[in-house]
């Protein structure tokens, strides 16, 4: 496991039990490095939607946690914030959520000369993702797909 997996499931452990104290839902925790900074970035949601003050909420409470906790070797800047609306379905729960819904998914290569894709979500395994495509069924591997999210429009 990389030292990137070990800090985003260390810090999920951290965060399952204030999500469930609160009622939220723990989207996503990612480490990545920007610009020359590292982020940890917790993405968090409950029905009716986040506002600035659960944000800040579980910012000060996973603040306080990670440095008790003091896994992390390397500076980073916390960020937790709502998956906005562009959420990507990255966990079971996001794919089950989505199911009869449209999405958007743009492919690492093309694909019948395309690489972005919108439909209605069919169904998905571990290993596919199964879309209405123009009254057409329309399956991708997982693996040749670089973003997955539900479809919106302005």
């Amino acid at each position: 496991m990389s030292k990137k997996e070990r800090y985003e499931q260390k810090t999920e452990e951290l965060l399952l039990p204030v999500m469930e104290e609160n009622k939220f839902e723990l989207v996503d925790v990612e480490y990545v490095k920007e610009g020359g900074s590292w982020y940890l970035r917790a993405y968090i949601d409950k029905e009716g939607g986040i506002n600035i003050d659960d944000c800040e909420l579980v910012s000060r409470k996973l603040s306080d946690l990670l440095d008790a906790a003091d896994y992390m070797e390397d500076a980073y800047i916390l960020e937790v914030s709502s998956p906005g609306l562009g959420r990507p379905l990255k966990k079971e729960k996001d794919y089950k959520r989505s199911l009869g819904k449209e999405i958007e998914i743009r492919t690492y290569s093309m694909i019948d000369g395309k690489k972005e894709f919108r439909g209605i979500l069919r169904s998905y395994t571990e290993a596919e993702v199964t879309i209405m495509e123009e009254e057409k069924e329309k399956t991708f591997a997982k693996k040749e797909i670089a973003l997955i999210r539900l479809a919106f429009d302005f």
